[in-house]
């Protein structure tokens, strides 16, 4: 089966909002923007969550052509839309990307954290005299998925924005931003398909372009593996809302001090490890690390 076109799925969307309006439903003038539910979409949020193990049964080409949409339908500065997706398939391409992913963005990062406190680094480098995180996370991980969307970005699309886009020194770029919101929209439309995804960040950008052919003007800014999971779901951890959200001016009260954030930090990882462990091989929260 081949993946749907862009073209076709457009019109189907439009088809079934012409339905939808022509039930007496709504308006399509009435609320150009919204034909949705609110409490669907915050359960779909809330239960979505990175997946390290994912079963390489094959998932249907039209379920990775409706996640590439909902990417494509992203917000950017000034609408540069400056991603592009490259569709993996092909199952001695998705482990070079991997056996370089392990030797060379791992490595840095593993660096990287050692020189952070044991109890302060990332969940996945508290784990590693595990053997069966290690074994998933390093032998095996997401080559193994049946698809891998590899997300690039063009920088010189962010030109469609503002100048003030491109002080890279004060992070403001729409670049990033862009990429960032397709990357969640995608992870979304995955999820909305009974889908596990993982958002692998990529640092060390070179052998991965080298593998994939990508230009070097481009950016070469995540792996999303896509499929089935392969471990039960475990809901993630998120701040109280009260914590987070000021009134009018900015509630000192709220601010941490360096104290504060520390300790907040070794309480976070507390609660997130488990998490990342059920993430790779379902094992239960009370597994001591």
């Amino acid at each position: 089966m081949h993946l749907l076109s862009a073209a076709n799925v457009g019109e189907r969307k439009a088809l079934e909002i012409r339905s939808f309006c022509a039930a007496g439903r709504r308006n399509p003038m009435d609320q150009p923007n919204f034909f949705g539910d609110y409490d669907t979409l915050l359960e779909l949020v809330r239960n979505r969550v990175s997946v390290r193990k994912l079963k390489p049964d094959p998932i249907p080409d039209e379920y990775v052509n409706k996640i590439l949409e909902i990417g494509r339908w992203a917000m950017s500065g000034a609408n540069g839309q400056p991603w592009e997706f490259i569709v993996v398939k092909d199952p001695k391409i998705k482990k070079e990307l991997f056996r370089v992913y392990i030797e060379e963005n791992t490595d840095f990062i593993y660096w990287m954290e050692q020189q952070r406190d044991l109890k302060l680094r990332h969940p996945a480098y508290q784990m590693t005299h595990e053997e069966s995180v290690e074994k998933q996370r390093t032998t095996q991980g997401w080559s193994e998925a049946p698809v891998l969307i590899v997300i690039v970005g063009d920088g010189r699309r962010q030109w469609a924005t503002v100048q003030g886009a491109h002080t890279f020194g004060r992070g403001q770029s729409h670049l990033t931003d862009g990429l960032a919101n397709a990357s969640m929209m995608m992870h979304l439309g995955a999820a909305s398909l009974g889908l596990g995804s993982q958002h692998t960040t990529i640092h060390i950008e070179d052998p991965f372009k080298r593998v994939l052919g990508v230009p070097d003007l481009l950016t070469f800014n995540l792996i999303m593996p896509i499929g089935y999971p392969d471990v039960p779901s475990k809901p993630g951890v998120r701040r109280p809302l009260e914590d987070i959200v000021h009134y009018d001016t900015y509630d000192m009260s709220k601010y941490m001090t360096n104290e504060q954030a520390l300790k907040y930090l070794y309480s976070l990882r507390e609660k997130t490890v488990p998490v990342y462990r059920n993430s790779y091989g379902g094992q239960s929260s009370t597994t001591k690390t």
